[in-house]
This record gives C-alpha cells, structure tokens and sequence, in this order.
C-alpha cells in the first residue's frame, strides 16, 4: 500500500500489484492477499449500453473472472429510497467454476449497469435477497448463509452485510433440508410477503409463502404449512429434475404473478388470488 497514492484507479493498482508479485522471495499467503485484491477489484465494473439500442439488444454477459462461468439467480426489484428515487437492484451469484460471490447489479434507466461484489460475514452463500425500501432508515436482505436456515439482516450500504440473524427454520417435512427465499419480499398492506423454496426428501424442490410484520420483519405472522406449488409429473425430468423455483413474483390486480423454473428445462408461472392466500397466511397460526 505504500506504493500507492491516495488517489489511484485500477491500472495504477494492478502495476503495483505485479510489482509485488514479481518478488521471487515473496511469501505465499503474501502472494494470495495481492491475488485476492485484484481479484476484487477485477469484480467492480460498469457497462454502458448505447440509447439506441433495444432493450432485447442489452444482455448482460459474464465479464470478470469471478463470474467467467455464470451469472446465477439474479433477484431483481425496484428500490425506492427515503426521498422517493428509484433504481433497479439485484442480486445475484457469480460463479467462476470453482467457488461462488455475492454481487450487486444497479441501474437507473437500463443503459447503465454498476456491478459490485458484496462483503461482510452476512454475505455469504446464495440466496441473498434485497427488500424494496428501507426499514427504519436502513437496507434490509434476506440470505440463506449457512445453506439451511433464512436470515435477515440490516446495513447502511447496500453493499456491506453484516450481523445477520435468524429468521425460519426448516419447519415442515417438504422444506426439510433448506429454506430459502424465491425473490425479494412484497409489500401489502398485511405484512411482507416472502415466497420461500424449501427442499425435502430426494432434493425435491417446492414454493412455499410466509408473511412478515412491515416495521419488524423478525416478527412471522403466518407461513403456510403446506407448499404453494410442487413439481408435477410432468415437471420432474430436466437438467436439475424435480424441481420448481423462482427468482422473484409481483403482485398486480390483487393476484401474485410467480414465473418459475421447471427442473431447469423450462419456464412459466402461476396465478394465485391475493385475498385467499392472505387469509391462508394469516390463519397459518
């Protein structure tokens, strides 16, 4: 670091970095900590879309090296700040064949794209998942970090997630092995509504519903007790079989609209009446 002005963009980084590396003498967990910087750094990027190009024309492909083999499970919402800005957020899972990182894509009007990794002890694993507004002046994520149970946790950036806590447990028979979010919470007037996966017996994946206080999310008013949607017979064969999964749903004219993934061979959604499963969660008790 002492290399380095105050001020320095990436080139100048990487130039020290090498520098560093070219040390025949250097240490190895020396070596690994300047690899991990670039590494990071390598994971910031913006892309910029020309204003006449299509909407279908702008597809995002993986650019660093920590997504060189995907960009998995991306959970888009609309955030809506405290003084009434938007933007568009998401989450998703970089994958580079070996191990996985939490990122953060961002735009204002779909030319410009901000990528950024996610840090912090609650910013591990998959299954991170952004609430569309603050709560209490600050951002709030549901993650599955241990692989099993659902947390929560809060921050003042969007980027940097630490603390998290608790928030279900696998309850049921059919969410057995893990349960997770299907996408970022939905505010109605009842309460937050969070679509979850739980995976039971023979890695069988199923879409469930539970509902969260609005000023407390910690605080679970209903969780339905059986599955919203399980695969179907005819929904069972594909690349990863027996399976039904979602990245995110939306409520319009009082009716969930859920698009799902078919044992990752196909997609399509379902329609459920926002009236009977606000009444299925809230007698859930």
């Amino acid at each position: 670091m002492q290399d380095l002005p105050d001020e320095f963009d990436y080139a100048v980084l990487k130039n020290v970095v090498n520098k560093a590396l070219s040390d025949p003498l250097i240490r190895q967990e020396r070596r690994t900590a300047l690899e991990e910087v670039i590494w990071l750094a390598d994971s910031f990027y913006d892309l910029q879309f020309k204003h006449d190009s299509d909407i279908t024309e702008r597809v995002i492909f993986p650019i660093s090296d920590s997504e060189s083999r995907g960009i998995e499970d991306a959970r888009f919402v609309r955030f809506v700040d405290d003084d009434k800005s938007d933007r568009v957020m998401a989450t998703y899972t970089a994958y580079n064949g070996h191990v996985i990182l939490p990122k953060l894509i961002s735009t204002e009007d779909f030319y410009t794209f901000r990528v950024m990794p996610l840090y912090g002890a609650g910013a591990q694993n998959k299954n991170l998942a952004l609430f569309p507004r603050k709560i209490k002046g600050k951002y709030a994520m549901l993650s599955r970090i241990d692989g099993v149970n659902n947390y929560l946790m809060y921050s003042d950036r969007p980027t940097q997630w630490n603390n998290p806590v608790i928030l279900q447990e696998p309850r049921y028979t059919w969410e057995f092995t893990q349960i997770g979010n299907c996408g970022s919470p939905l505010w109605t007037e009842e309460g937050w509504l969070v679509i979850t996966h739980g995976v039971g017996a023979m890695r069988r994946y199923c879409i469930g519903a539970s509902l969260f206080d609005l000023d407390d999310p910690s605080k679970e008013i209903g969780r339905l007790k059986e599955p919203l949607l399980s695969p179907l017979e005819d929904e069972r064969e594909g690349y990863v079989p027996n399976v039904v999964y979602s990245c995110g749903s939306i409520i319009h004219n009082n009716s969930l609209i859920l698009p799902y993934a078919v044992s990752d061979y196909s997609s399509t959604y379902g329609v459920v009446d926002m009236v009977e499963l606000m009444e299925a969660l809230k007698n859930s008790k």
